[in-house]
């Protein structure tokens, strides 16, 4: 299961048994750290998910964030109350893309809002699938 973590919202998506193929999941919406590692959870092992791939979120120069500190302490809670491995993967353009991608869609600016996180995710989580196909893993 794919994670890009904001501030307000996390944008997920979840690979099929195979891991050919990404299919975005409705985006949570952030109350408070607890809960949301608690529907986190709870949504993994409705899932049966095996590993939690979470946007690493780094600058264009491959420097960590600001923000990556908070998401490596948020991925480490959620681990631990999952009992699932953490994995953190490149997250750079990835909302630049899905922007991208919803606007030459032609969408609303309103539906964009709420699609961007989920289609991020998606495409977090094809990158790395696209990453195991070529490795042959």
């Amino acid at each position: 299961m794919a994670l890009d973590v904001g501030k307000r919202r996390i944008g997920l998506a979840v690979s099929d048994g195979l891991n050919i193929t990404a299919q975005g999941l409705p985006t949570l919406e952030r109350t408070t750290v607890r809960e949301d590692l608690s529907r986190l959870s709870a949504l993994a092992i409705e899932k049966e998910v095996s590993l939690l791939l979470i946007g690493d979120p780094l600058h264009m120069s491959g420097d960590q964030s600001r923000q990556a500190q908070y998401i490596r302490d948020f991925a480490a809670r959620l681990s631990e109350r999952s009992s699932i491995p953490v994995k953190f993967w490149d997250e750079r353009l990835t909302t630049v893309q899905a922007q991208r991608v919803l606007k030459e869609s032609g969408i609303s600016i309103e539906k964009r809002a709420r699609a961007v996180d989920r289609l991020a995710a998606v495409i977090l989580l094809e990158s790395y699938l696209d990453s195991l196909s070529t490795s042959g893993e």
